[in-house]
């Protein structure tokens, strides 16, 4: 069943029209109740006040669902929350806190199939996706519940949000709703390993011009990219580029190249040029990101030391480098850590 987390405003006065013959303005005013303040009693809003009978159907009709916060932790500049679901799979979402906001990293599946050799949630597989809804409850569960302000989000958590694309732009456009959330395209980030349809499909949709774009690359040869990502396999680096070349961006604007950090692996200064002729010719800016070891702990932590160092390479290239530096790694938030728990409970 739908609820009214998988609705924009424009839907929900399609449905109350269709449904039950009432129009923009007690639709505009449920939407603004409960999506943009965070309150599930609209029932209680002026504009049911002689219409208490169709917002008790509205409500057990659609659904207002509250999030099961099952798990919390903190370190300070970050912190990880479990939600479990109807089904009781659960997933975890992470609040980074910046200088001048906060941003949180959503999860769109439980699992991931990319099988990435980094990353926790690719041990999982992949369980299910996530429904709008789902990803929206993520949202709605960070600011209402828990409180915090949250401004930009990133679909940086478990799974591959191009593996789940059509459900995940629906989150995008009911996230920018600006009679609800309120997120604007130009503060949410599309994070993918590189599934070049989806990346087609993005940038044949005008409407999602201004969503910021991550390409999570990690090596910059074909070897060492298919041994870290079995995705390279099918999408080869030279794909991957012209793929990247072709994509519509805003004027100034710049695709994100990440690149996981990891000790003895990526790290050298081969890789460091292999990066710099891959980055060469293409709008793009690199982040940096330091490896964070899961339950299996394959390679040690990066260092700062290594982060700074393989930063100054690609400087001296001409490149623009965003450093990252370790968050959430001591409670499992950081990145690449997510996940790894596919049980019910």
């Amino acid at each position: 069943m739908h609820t009214l987390f998988s609705m924009t405003c424009a839907d929900l006065e399609n449905w109350l029209r269709l449904s039950h013959g009432k129009g923009a303005f007690h639709a505009r005013a449920l939407y603004r109740e409960v999506m943009g303040r965070g309150n599930p009693d609209f029932a209680l809003h002026p504009a049911f006040e002689k219409s208490q009978k169709l917002a008790l159907v509205v409500q057990e009709t659609l659904g207002i669902p509250e999030a099961r916060i099952v798990e919390t932790a903190g370190t300070g500049d970050s912190f990880k929350f479990v939600i479990a679901l109807h089904d009781g799979l659960r997933i975890e979402s992470v609040i980074l806190t910046m200088e001048s906001h906060e941003t949180l990293c959503l999860s769109t599946q439980v699992g991931c199939r990319m099988g990435c050799a980094f990353c926790e949630t690719g041990t999982m597989g992949l369980i299910r996706n996530l429904q709008p809804e789902e990803i929206v409850l993520q949202v709605m569960a960070a600011r209402y519940q828990l409180q915090r302000p949250v401004r930009n989000v990133v679909y940086m958590g478990m799974g591959e949000p191009m593996d789940n694309l059509d459900a995940v732009l629906k989150a995008v456009e009911i996230l920018a709703d600006q009679r609800g959330l309120n997120i604007p395209l130009r503060r949410q980030t599309l994070s993918t390993v590189g599934l070049v349809p989806g990346l087609q499909k993005l940038a044949s949709m005008k409407s999602m011009g201004p969503l910021h774009l991550s390409l999570s690359l990690n090596a910059a040869t074909d070897e060492l990219r298919s041994e870290l990502m079995p995705v390279n396999r099918a999408f080869p680096l030279a794909l991957l580029k012209k793929t990247l070349a072709e994509y519509p961006l805003p004027s100034g604007g710049a695709i994100l190249l990440a690149y996981v950090l990891i000790p003895g692996v990526n790290d050298s200064r081969e890789d460091a040029m292999a990066l710099a002729d891959f980055a060469a010719g293409l709008p793009v800016r690199i982040n940096l990101i330091p490896y964070n070891p899961g339950t299996c702990g394959r390679w040690p932590a990066t260092e700062d030391q290594d982060i700074h160092r393989f930063g100054a390479l690609l400087y001296d290239k001409g490149l623009f480098v965003r450093k990252r530096w370790s968050r959430g790694r001591e409670v499992m938030a950081g990145c690449g850590q997510l996940g790894g728990r596919p049980e019910k409970k």
